[in-house]
């Protein structure tokens, strides 16, 4: 019985492990942001485009990249405390307009939670 009861919790860890993996598949989150090149920029040569570099967004409060123009309801958003967080992208990536009414983002949304998930682990590969 004991022996049943420790292979069922290793099988039980070790499918959990293969979830938390799946949760953050940066490759498939660059395959993700292909979508978002036309309005977003990441990288050591990143620059404003229709919507904002996106180097540091998880962990920057919203509305601070210098020399690009938000939408009053992102700097608000930004004066009132809103920091991207991975909960917050989530959020956020599902519906702009939802999630922050006002925004200029023209995006309708990333419908795929592990699409959404992938996408925020991509970006988190680019600093500040």
């Amino acid at each position: 019985m004991k022996r049943a009861l420790l292979l069922s919790a290793i099988s039980a860890t070790m499918a959990l492990g293969a979830t938390v993996v799946v949760a953050q598949d940066a490759d498939n989150g660059a395959e993700v942001f292909k979508r978002c090149r036309a309005c977003h920029d990441v990288g050591p040569t990143a620059k404003n485009k229709v919507g904002p570099v996106l180097n540091g967004i998880v962990g920057r409060k919203a509305g601070t990249i210098d020399g690009f123009n938000y939408s009053d309801a992102n700097k608000k958003a930004g004066a009132e405390g809103w920091v991207w967080t991975e909960e917050k992208m989530m959020e956020y990536l599902l519906n702009p307009r939802a999630a922050m009414p006002g925004n200029k983002m023209a995006y309708a949304g990333l419908k795929d939670e592990q699409d959404r998930k992938d996408l925020v682990a991509y970006l988190k590969k680019f600093p500040q």
